[in-house]
């Protein structure tokens, strides 16, 4: 809704008819009623056909696999849909857990060809950005992040280099409401964290907070970042730079060398995030266009997406003699193609690309 006000004020400007938001927070508020929680790994049915368990995928707080038992005509098929697959050396979330057999599998592919470098090499590229960005350049590091998940990440690396008196004298700030409610949900659920930030945690209680950390939700608060003329780090959605506050950070730090445009996470090729990652020299934000003088990097290992050596491992819990269709989905065609025939070569058979609304019957 904010961000259409934004643009509608634009094209008032410009005599243009005005647009209405997809959906506004009173759809959401009513959706939610529509919610029921489930833990994982409890058994329970959704109509006398169909029973569904959920295991952990590790990707983010709460996903799992839906594994669906079908019952038709006496004949009984076991679907696994993965969704999105974390990884096993996740900094926060405890790694994917094994599934039950499938007889068809639906899974994901983002990073069906590539390989993330380890969490050490990411954390160390973050350190060394934040020291050239607000140290050696005296700029700020506008860091695009989603609200759940790859912020809390961030913040967790940020919150070890303070605790190992590592981090530059800089303030940090989290410009995102849904990141700074997303955050106090972490908070509440250490019983899905890892072993090594439970350990973290005997010495420091709280991960995600340190001194120089500042969490924003106020807008009044967010449109004073662009009055800040101190080197500084800033955190703000969405990710892939399409919508959020990142876009307002964005236009008032773009143009100024002296800072940079850190992407730490997968961006659809069709959007702003993409375009800024790709090295266009001029986007358009908000129907205005901008030069791209700051400096612009990349680390993918913040991803919550394993690659495809970790989606292989995570599947390797399936006997391929059992399992008679694997469908990839949620990645680009040719990345598809690509793990497609990894798969084949590790002994998966019948494996499909769907197109958009194709029908299978199962």
């Amino acid at each position: 809704e904010h961000d259409t006000k934004v643009f509608n004020k634009r094209r008032t400007k410009k005599g243009l008819p005005l647009v209405t938001p997809i959906f506004t927070q009173e759809d959401a508020k009513e959706c939610m009623a529509l919610f029921i929680g489930v833990p994982n790994e409890m058994n329970f049915r959704i109509d006398d056909k169909i029973k569904v368990r959920f295991t952990n995928t590790g990707h983010m707080l709460g996903s799992g696999v839906a594994n669906l038992t079908v019952t038709e005509n006496g004949h009984t098929t076991r679907l696994s849909y993965t969704g999105d697959i974390g990884r096993p050396a996740s900094r926060i979330l405890a790694p994917p857990k094994p599934f039950p057999q499938a007889d068809i599998l639906i899974t994901e592919s983002t990073y069906g060809d590539r390989l993330h470098k380890d969490l050490i090499s990411a954390d160390e590229e973050l350190l060394k950005t934040v020291i050239h960005t607000c140290v050696e350049k005296g700029g700020k590091l506008i860091i695009p992040s989603f609200s759940v998940g790859r912020t809390q990440e961030i913040v967790y690396s940020l919150n070890n280099f303070f605790n190992q008196g590592k981090l530059p004298r800089v303030e940090i700030f989290v410009d995102s409401p849904l990141a700074v409610n997303a955050t106090s949900i972490f908070r509440m659920h250490p019983e899905c964290f890892n072993k090594d930030i439970l350990q973290i945690m005997e010495a420091d209680s709280d991960p995600f907070g340190f001194n120089s950390l500042t969490y924003i939700t106020r807008q009044e608060d967010s449109k004073a970042l662009n009055d800040y003329k101190k080197p500084c780090i800033i955190i703000s959605a969405s990710g892939m730079m399409e919508a959020g506050r990142i876009k307002h950070h964005l236009a008032n730090n773009i143009s100024n060398p002296k800072n940079t445009i850190l992407v730490v996470g997968y961006c659809s090729p069709s959007t702003l995030g993409a375009r800024i990652a790709r090295g266009d020299k001029e986007v358009s934000i908000f129907g205005t266009v901008y030069k791209v003088n700051a400096e612009v990097n990349s680390i993918d290992s913040f991803s919550g997406h394993g690659d495809y050596k970790e989606m292989m491992s995570f599947l390797s819990c399936q006997n391929l003699s059992q399992l008679q269709r694997t469908f990839l989905v949620h990645g680009e065609y040719q990345t598809q193609v690509n793990y497609a025939a990894k798969l084949q070569e590790a002994g998966f058979a019948n494996i499909q690309i769907p197109s958009m609304r194709q029908e299978f019957t199962l």
